[in-house]
């Protein structure tokens, strides 16, 4: 049904939650076969791990009991499958430390003895770079989760690289601050993952990539050097900024243990607006004209295409706000003055309806209605 006229509130028949989305990845199903019998890789001339690694492992990570040394098959299973489950390792020992100084020690040791490494954070991407092709050590960051210090008048956050965005996100949100990205995997993925990857994520329109957000890392390279690269200063132009290396360079050249971020202020008013539109044309066309049009409150601008859209509502049982369309597009604005802002955004949806760009649309500052 179009509605030429007005949006409907944006009425879903449950909200989606990050657990709800992790949960996707992890309900048991077909485990994949091997990646290095699947695909024609070779493995490296690296060592092969033994009883006698384990024990250093042990040793380095609390004693013989410790439970951050994992060996068990059913233990390392998950951290050798991806998040789509596509692909596999077999890597047969994870490790779990808590702070720089042991992942350091234990890359110094692994170097040593040329043990391949495979860095881990929530285990969340789509491309199968977060899990061994072999029989790598997994170093897991999971117990890294600490929040140093959130300064509100900076709005600068320090933390270990193992906090998962949606903690921060909540202590930030606590303080009047907002994370400069959001995931769909926010509930799981891990910060040192995002600035690994340089993921871009919902908020990319606003506050661009990470290289502008993330003011300075800690990284420990693959001889166990630590590199101390942190800043608190949002405007620093003294000597080379050796953080942009490791931001994207997905652990190849060091693990980020810790890192500083700048948090914006959030905005008190906040809209999202979901479309329907026929055609990718459209699509490219209505996103110029958000652009032009909503101008410095333009916070977000994602499109969905049917078949995505479908997967997503029939796997959760779910029910599109609005009739079905080829293509959709998620509008999110973000300011500080509630009125000024639903002016502008209702200008732009009429003027798109007008040229005939959008077809059917709901709008919502309900921000449960935005999870």
């Amino acid at each position: 049904m179009f509605l030429r006229g007005a949006f409907r509130a944006l009425a879903l028949n449950r909200n989606l939650t990050p657990i709800a989305v992790r949960t996707f990845a992890s309900k048991q199903r077909e485990v994949p076969a091997l990646t290095c019998d699947r695909y024609p890789v070779q493995r490296g001339s690296f060592a092969e791990l033994t009883d006698d690694d384990v024990a250093v492992f042990r040793g380095i990570l609390g004693g013989a009991d410790t439970s951050r040394v994992l060996t068990a098959a059913d233990e390392v299973q998950d951290y050798n499958i991806d998040y789509l489950r596509s692909v596999r390792g077999y890597g047969r020992v994870v490790l779990k430390p808590r702070t720089t100084a042991e992942v350091a020690e234990l890359l110094r040791y692994c170097n040593e003895r040329r043990l391949a490494v495979c860095p881990q954070g929530g285990n969340t991407g789509l491309v199968g770079g977060s899990v061994p092709v072999f029989d790598e050590v997994v170093l897991s960051l999971q117990l890294m989760d600490t929040i140093e210090r959130i300064d509100e008048y900076s709005g600068i956050v320090v933390c270990q690289a193992g906090c998962v965005l949606a903690t921060l996100e909540e202590q930030v949100g606590a303080r009047g601050l907002v994370m400069p990205l959001d995931l769909g995997a926010k509930g799981s993925c891990h910060i040192g993952g995002n600035v690994s990857t340089n993921a871009g994520g919902l908020r990319l329109v606003r506050y661009g990539n990470l290289h502008g957000s993330v003011l300075g890392v800690e990284a420990v390279t693959a001889e166990g050097r630590v590199l101390d690269l942190m800043s608190n200063f949002k405007k620093d132009n003294t000597g080379y900024h050796l953080k942009h290396l490791f931001i994207g360079s997905e652990g190849t050249l060091g693990i980020i243990t810790r890192l500083s971020m700048f948090c914006p202020t959030a905005s008190r008013s906040v809209n999202v607006a979901f479309l329907g539109l026929h055609s990718y044309d459209d699509v490219k066309r209505t996103f110029l004209a958000a652009k032009r049009g909503l101008g410095e409150v333009l916070s977000s601008c994602e499109m969905i295409d049917a078949a995505s859209l479908d997967s997503c509502t029939r796997f959760f049982g779910l029910q599109s706000p609005i009739d079905k369309y080829p293509f959709y597009m998620l509008i999110e604005t973000s300011g500080s003055d509630a009125g000024h802002d639903e002016e502008k955004l209702a200008r732009f949806l009429e003027q798109t309806m007008e040229q005939g760009l959008v077809q059917d649309g709901t709008v919502t500052n309900d921000s449960t209605k935005m999870k």
